[in-house]
């Protein structure tokens, strides 16, 4: 068994399962601090229970957002000692800067908001939860601006065979990081504004606090609409900087083989599951599409993957199939968002047509995972874009059944922690806002 393999299985499960946890606690937050600013507006109280309630929600996904985090960090130490040291210098002062000046705030003011309710003032709680929320985003950028150098290295210079940070300002500016987080935090609100569209046509469904959860629908439903179409254009441009910087990503994306101008999109394409030349079904083509979508010219030329050595090569079957299956979902989402905010105001009297926003739940959760599919998957087989492989990048004293018994180890502790904090939240979201625990917050 080979522990490079095993070590990448171990940090894709950890960092799949953190991602359960984050885009919602930096969606749901905002969606917080605004049903609380109206309450602080208003005085009506319906704002307050509102935030009361989805903040229990939130609580619960953010501890366990915290405790599948931690390990992320310590595989970098333990299991890519090579990477660690090679661009440690880039990366990990970026980390540093994500705790302590953005986990660090996050997590001292959630405790003011959690435990300050009736104990300081309305405007120094409110402004509690917004910091909150700015926070998380805040944190997310420093992680993204990391992955972001990852995928297109900049600012450094190689002395003594490592990366030094030469210009923190290019790392600060890199236009492929801030597109990251841009498609990522439209993802994120996404996500929640199709969790709380769910968990209010589940109470609507049973007739259950119809006032409260009809303005929850509403709220939600107009975020949804904004987001996802903010989305689109964030992942169009982050397309063509894929094409820019990673082209044999972008051609995996497409499964295109040969470069050619005037490069056609296939609307019929399935690629070969053993990542040979050519693929099973390629037809259907519109010509120019292709070169439209990734330079906005019809006549420009994609690189086909051809053109790289096949060890450059990322699997294409799997980044080809998450990128379509991503691209679909995303767009039945454009579609489901807008009729969700026509119909938000009669959405009550949809009868089991409110189930649809019920099971529609999973998909933001699955679609995320996908976008990071795709954009981990297709920048192998580099850990860092064209300077180090990740073949490469392991930490030579570990051996593989080491790896893999820490891997079986963290797939059962993860496995525990999800399944009990999912069941966490549905009993909360299930209970409602009538059975919202007096002494709670």
């Amino acid at each position: 068994m080979d522990p490079i393999i095993l070590s990448r299985l171990q940090f894709a499960l950890a960092t799949i399962v953190h991602f359960l946890y984050v885009p919602l606690t930096i969606g749901l937050s905002f969606y917080i601090a605004i049903m609380e600013t109206r309450y602080v507006r208003t005085g009506d109280e319906m704002y307050k229970t509102q935030a009361k309630f989805w903040g229990k929600i939130f609580l619960i996904n953010f501890v366990l957002g915290v405790v599948t985090g931690i390990a992320l960090e310590f595989q970098f130490g333990t299991n890519w000692a090579i990477y660690s040291k090679y661009v440690g210098d880039i990366f990990g002062s970026l980390l540093a800067i994500e705790a302590t000046m953005a986990f660090f705030l996050e997590s001292t003011f959630i405790a003011v908001w959690a435990f300050g309710w009736d104990r300081v003032s309305k405007k120094t709680h409110l402004a509690a939860i917004w910091l909150v929320a700015f926070a998380g985003t805040i944190s997310a950028l420093w992680i993204l601006l990391a992955n972001g150098f990852m995928q297109h290295p900049v600012g450094y210079e190689i002395k003594d065979g490592v990366a030094r940070l030469s210009s923190f300002w290019a790392v600060l500016t890199n236009p492929y990081g801030w597109l990251m987080y841009f498609h990522t935090v439209c993802g994120a609100f996404i996500l929640t504004s199709f969790l709380v569209m769910g968990v209010s046509a589940w109470h609507l469904y049973f007739n259950q606090s119809k006032e409260f959860f009809l303005a929850s629908f509403k709220l939600a439903s107009t975020l949804a609409v904004i987001f996802t179409l903010a989305s689109f254009v964030f992942g169009h441009q982050l397309g063509q900087a894929t094409n820019r910087y990673q082209p044999a990503k972008m051609a995996a994306m497409e499964a295109v083989w040969d470069t050619e101008p005037d490069t056609p999109m296939y609307l019929l394409t399935l690629p070969k599951f053993t990542n040979e030349p050519g693929n099973l079904i390629q037809a259907l083509p519109v010509p120019g599409a292709l070169s439209f979508l990734a330079t906005n010219s019809f006549h420009s030329t994609i690189k086909g993957l051809n053109d790289f050595p096949a060890d450059e090569r990322p699997l294409v079957w799997p980044v080809f199939l998450s990128f379509r299956l991503m691209i679909t979902l995303g767009t039945a989402f454009i579609v489901i968002a807008i009729i969700s905010a026509i119909i938000s105001k009669m959405v009550a009297s949809l009868g089991w047509g409110l189930w649809v926003y019920i099971l529609l739940i999973p998909l933001p959760y699955l679609t995320l995972q996908l976008g990071w599919l795709v954009t981990e998957l297709g920048r192998q087989p580099w850990i860092v874009y064209g300077m180090l492989r990740t073949a490469d990048a392991g930490s030579p004293p570990v051996d593989w059944y080491q790896v893999l018994i820490t891997l079986l180890a963290m797939a059962a502790i993860y496995g525990l922690i999800s399944v009990s904090g999912f069941v966490l939240m549905i009993k909360a979201a299930i209970k409602g806002p009538d059975k919202l625990d007096e002494h709670y917050a």
